[in-house]
């Protein structure tokens, strides 16, 4: 029955136009997830990362990074809509700072460090079919990002997978809408794609072996010469940047070392029930996987090879209604990988503790706003700063769901203009909310209306709470 259920599979993405190589990457996972393989990290199994080096206490190795900028790629994971948000295109077209998109405000920042290094380092999007056509549209309207890219394409392709249900363990059907059978395989997916897509191979044979992965919603994440030649002087195969975990991050994935002192992550769905307790504690396990990785090319070539273009990354099984928007729809098992459990495949692998400044993703409306508001500016470079004015580094925003979860409902929300947070530390808000124009507030402020109509607040109003 499984050879016939592979055999399903496999004609199934080959009609699809998926390449051999992705069909053998999802048949190994699929294969793990029949044998009951479990993903599961025991605590028993690891111990806690104690230490590792920290950039603010590095000296300077931007020198010897601008050295290696032209053997170096700048590799931007680009698939995510934001359906979180209500968005139904590229997450990376939302409006950040300054009228400008996060994908522009990426463009920039390139082309700003081209010019400022003579350098021809290339810019790269990995988009998911749902993402790489409104992608193209915006990057045509900057011809000069071409002019350094030295014939490496703008953007590659993510491959995409079936969904099985839960039940059969068949591949997912739905002919009223044949698209829903289809789910992304989780940014794991990136070292499949960059083979299917010719992309290793073309890097490597412009002499580039430097890539630095990070998430466009991060802006935080840019092309530091610092990091760079910090990894460079380490000769490591693999290195990912770390941050230190809050009580806001116990849920999240840590850095842990196996049993032989490898470093590997482990992610909330690798946690044994019994095992909550430990992994939610952040004195014990210090630091979380921002997701912005480097990894030397020509070692994850050599990787690839001798594993037959498979690297082995723990399976991450997502249990979902087959329509999200139906709960009557079957259950189905969305197989996903995640590109930082790679670490594990290096044994060289090294992590590098970086400040905030360096990872600053905006996954909600509440970061939205706060780097919307003047709490944030751009700098020369195009590049993400906190306002030099501000006394307080970085704001907590809160707001509620039910009023402003959406894009849309954000701006109703603020018709007027983003109140002044300058002198604002924290800004909680309950309940429906509309601000009027010029608002501004100060330290920690608390706004609740549990009332059925809507609170204004004036315009010109001055809120000030507690610092």
């Amino acid at each position: 029955m499984n050879a016939e259920i592979k055999s399903k599979i496999t004609q199934l993405m080959i009609k699809d136009d998926l390449p051999q190589l992705c069909v053998d990457v999802f048949l190994s996972q699929y294969e793990k997830m029949l044998s009951g393989e479990e993903s599961v990290i025991r605590e028993s199994a690891i111990q806690p990362v104690t230490d590792v080096a920290d950039l603010e206490s590095l000296p300077d190795f931007s020198s010897k990074g601008e050295d290696f900028l032209n053997q170096s790629v700048m590799l931007k994971l680009n698939g995510g809509l934001g359906t979180g948000m209500g968005l139904e295109k590229a997450k990376s077209l939302l409006k950040a700072k300054d009228g400008m998109s996060f994908l522009e405000i990426i463009i920039k920042q390139a082309i700003s460090q081209r010019k400022k290094f003579k350098s021809d380092m290339p810019l790269v999007f990995m988009n998911s079919f749902s993402t790489e056509t409104d992608t193209r549209e915006v990057l045509e309207k900057f011809p000069e990002l071409k002019q350094g890219q030295n014939g490496i394409p703008l953007t590659f392709l993510q491959n995409k997978v079936p969904k099985i249900l839960a039940e059969s363990k068949e591949p997912a059907k739905w002919p009223k809408n044949p698209a829903k059978v289809w789910c992304p395989p989780g940014h794991g997916d990136i070292y499949t794609a960059l083979q299917t897509s010719g992309i290793l191979n073309q890097l490597l044979e412009q002499g580039i072996k430097y890539a630095f992965i990070s998430n466009s919603d991060n802006l935080g994440a840019s092309m530091d010469l610092s990091v760079l030649g910090y990894f460079a002087e380490q000769d490591a195969s693999f290195m990912m940047e770390v941050a230190d975990r809050t009580e806001a991050d116990r849920k999240g994935g840590h850095l842990a070392k196996s049993a032989e002192g490898g470093l590997l992550l482990r992610e909330s769905a690798q946690c044994h029930a019994d095992d909550i307790d430990k992994f939610q504690d952040i004195d014990k396990y210090k630091y979380f996987n921002t997701n912005n990785l480097w990894i030397r090319l020509d070692r994850l070539k050599e990787q690839l090879e001798a594993n037959n273009g498979i690297l082995n990354l723990p399976l991450i099984q997502n249990r979902k209604t087959l329509d999200p928007r139906d709960p009557n729809s079957p259950s189905v098992i969305q197989m996903e990988t995640a590109m930082g459990s790679a670490i594990a495949n290096f044994k060289d692998s090294i992590a590098i503790r970086i400040p905030k400044a360096r990872f600053a993703p905006i996954k909600t409306t509440n970061e939205l706003l706060g780097l919307w508001s003047n709490a944030f500016v751009l700098d020369e470079n195009s590049l993400i700063a906190v306002n030099p004015t501000r006394q307080a580094k970085y704001i907590i925003i809160s707001l509620d769901d039910r009023y402003y979860k959406r894009i849309d409902d954000l701006q109703a929300h603020f018709p007027e203009g983003i109140p002044d947070l300058l002198e604002c530390q924290k800004l909680t808000i309950s309940g429906d909310v509309k601000f009027g124009a010029n608002v501004t507030v100060i330290g920690n402020v608390i706004i609740r209306n549990d009332s059925d109509k809507q609170l204004l607040i004036e315009s010109g109003a001055v809120l000030e709470g507690d610092n």
